[in-house]
């Protein structure tokens, strides 16, 4: 079955495209912790110490516990870890800790085997469990391609008989890096390959009778994960597996406010539509850091009914597996082919100054009389009532309402501010840009019509819907079925919630929407939530996260765990301090062969531990240099990337 056949299918992914609604799961009990059903999203998260460490270990755990994790997974590559896994529980129990643990298993089925005897559950990676990866493309026939599920079947059935004598649930965990020769050569490297791989692993478990299942699909592209989701669990209704529970997670995520606003698009998207069950949050960083962002990211979805109604959508006209833009007619340089602008909001100002655009990517010399213009320099700038009177620097393009705007109509590079309304009824236009104000409840025939003809228009969207992110759906989905190709800038405003939470919602509410393709810029304005900057680049980073627009380096890093071979995040920021330049090119940072090179499947270059005090350097999937020391290795990557001729030189 192809992807097209799949997409052909009428049966949607979630309950519903425009009520709030959690997909009913099975539920599974993990050590007295049930997952799915009516059960809350639960949080988890990984441990970074070595295995063998029993003391830090369970240091570690009691620190994620504290900080509000339900399950923990630890790392077993081995016999002798899955072995100490009975002493870290023991410790645990005896100091009041009773939180279930996980065996986290990569390549070793014997570890598998004894880790379900000890701990409440197990992680087996269907890409590594029974195949090794060597990047071979193989031509299968439909025998010669059974006899490898009946082989694999035979290497599965011991570990699934064991998880059911024990009470042991398992978590079918397929990594879009990690897919096996098989898969890869039979479906590609696509969302639905990452499907088949879990299926074929579940298909056996249904047949020997094993329910205590979570799946999950992971990647470090939100785009293919939210994809692979969605896929998976149209596929599990198309073929009549129960409603296993779904763990959600973007894989090698990256630290700070990168990893938490990649972690949002990809989780939040899912969690609006009713998908997860259980998420974690893979960040570079210590594992207690990962918690709070789940916690946030999960609360947000325990009020979230009852909501303003939204209108039904009867028919879909958006492929939720596929990635395809849409089509809109380019005014100036928003929309068509033209990468996603950036709007940002000083209307709230008493006044505009020159210095008012620093924290937006512009930075004015005195002393020069210039500006330096960032990467991250936004695209216009909605200054509303208030006049701007210096002159603009380079191309950016100021907003003013309509009122305001008729006393700078003659000015170059001003554009009005028009509500939905007032527009249909007709007034005074730029004669090459417009900018459209409407809510859904403000999308009327009239409205669409006039938008369909009018070449300098532009539609601003917004919604103060608590199901805010549905609601601006279905405005794009009534552009579409109008044939109305205006572009459209999707406005969100937040009021008196922190900066860091701001990051989360935005990344969700926004990002999912240009994960489908719908936008041509973000209008995106705070009340006392964090400064200018801070907007400004969160904008820039929810469109980096969903590869729309690309405004510096994406660094594609694993979190820590107990198979790390150096000091993670110590030497991402050693990379980063000396990359963050090189804009458009993805690194890829991994701890151990695990992750790497299959994980940062799309990375440039990729940093990789192969044994202690030893890196290998990949171009690619290509290995460049093995077996490189430590303190040679960042300097090493540089001279590749170098001699790439994509190396340039930091400006002073």
């Amino acid at each position: 079955m192809d992807l097209k056949t799949a997409v052909s299918q009428t049966k949607l992914y979630c309950n519903s495209l425009t009520k709030y609604s959690r997909r009913k799961t099975r539920e599974v009990s993990i050590g007295g912790i049930p997952l799915g059903g009516d059960n809350p999203v639960r949080i988890q998260s990984m441990t970074t110490v070595d295995t063998m460490d029993t003391k830090g270990s369970v240091e570690q755990v009691i620190r994620m516990v504290d900080a509000g994790c339900e399950y923990v997974r630890i790392t077993a590559p081995s016999i002798k870890e899955a072995q100490n896994l009975e002493e870290i529980k023991k410790e645990l129990r005896k100091r009041g800790y009773t939180v279930p643990l996980i065996a986290d298993i990569h390549f070793t089925p014997n570890a598998a085997e004894l880790a379900a005897r000890i701990v409440e559950k197990v992680r087996v990676n269907p890409g590594n469990y029974a195949d090794k990866k060597r990047f071979e493309e193989i031509e299968y026939t439909d025998a010669s391609y059974e006899a490898e599920l009946s082989r694999i079947r035979d290497k599965f059935t011991p570990l699934v008989k064991i998880c059911k004598e024990y009470g042991t649930a398992m978590r079918i965990g397929t990594n879009h890096g990690s897919l096996s020769d098989r898969i890869m050569s039979r479906y590609g490297d696509t969302p639905l390959g990452m499907v088949e791989s879990a299926l074929e692993f579940l298909r056996i478990c249904e047949d020997l009778n094993y329910h205590d299942i979570v799946l999950s699909m992971k990647a470090s592209n939100p785009q293919v994960m939210i994809q692979a989701y969605r896929l998976l669990v149209q596929k599990l209704d198309e073929e009549g597996f129960q409603p296993y529970p779904l763990h959600l997670g973007v894989t090698e995520a990256g630290d700070g406010e990168d990893g938490r606003i990649k972690s949002s698009v990809g989780i939040g998207t899912l969690l609006e539509d009713g998908l997860g069950d259980t998420i974690r949050v893979s960040l570079t960083e210590e594992p207690e850091a990962e918690v709070p962002v789940c916690i946030e990211l999960a609360d947000r979805y325990k009020d979230r009914i009852p909501h303003d109604p939204i209108p039904d959508i009867s028919h879909y006209p958006i492929n939720p597996f596929e990635y395809s833009r849409r089509q809109t007619r380019e005014v100036l340089n928003i929309g068509g082919h033209q990468v996603p602008r950036v709007v940002a909001n000083l209307g709230s100002r008493d006044k505009i100054t020159p210095a008012s655009l620093f924290g937006l990517g512009y930075q004015y010399s005195v002393s020069l009389d210039k500006w330096n213009i960032t990467d991250m320099a936004c695209d216009y700038v909605f200054a509303g009532d208030k006049d701007v009177d210096f002159p603009l620097p380079g191309t950016l393009g100021i907003i003013y309402l309509h009122s305001t705007w008729l006393r700078h109509r003659e000015t170059e590079r001003s554009y009005p501010f028009i509500r939905a309304q007032e527009y249909v009824n007709g007034m005074e236009q730029s004669p090459v840009l417009n900018f459209i104000s409407a809510t859904l409840r403000e999308i009327s025939s009239e409205l669409i019509e006039k938008l369909k003809h009018d070449t300098t228009a532009v539609l601003v969207i917004n919604t103060s819907n608590r199901h805010g992110y549905a609601e601006e759906r279905r405005i794009f989905v009534e552009l579409i079925e109008r044939n109305c190709n205006v572009p459209v800038i999707i406005g969100r405003h937040y009021k008196d919630i922190p900066g860091d939470r701001l990051q989360l919602y935005a990344a969700t509410d926004i990002g999912g929407l240009f994960i489908d393709g719908l936008g041509d810029g973000v209008f995106l304005s705070a009340e006392n939530s964090g400064g200018d900057k801070l907007i400004n680049e969160t904008t820039f980073n929810i469109l980096q996260a969903t590869r729309t627009r690309i405004s510096k380096t994406e660094y594609i890093s694993c979190p820590s765990c107990g198979r790390t071979l150096f000091d993670l995040q110590e030497t991402t920021a050693k990379i980063r301090s000396r990359t963050f330049h090189l804009k458009g090119i993805k690194i890829g940072i991994m701890g151990c062969i695990v992750n790497g090179p299959g994980e940062m499947a799309d990375a440039d270059y990729g940093y990789v531990g192969s044994g202690p005090g030893r890196i290998t350097l990949y171009r690619g999937k290509e290995v460049v240099k093995r077996n490189v020391p430590t303190a040679q290795a960042v300097d090493e990557l540089i001279g590749i990337i170098q001699g790439d001729g994509n190396w340039v030189e930091l400006e002073k």
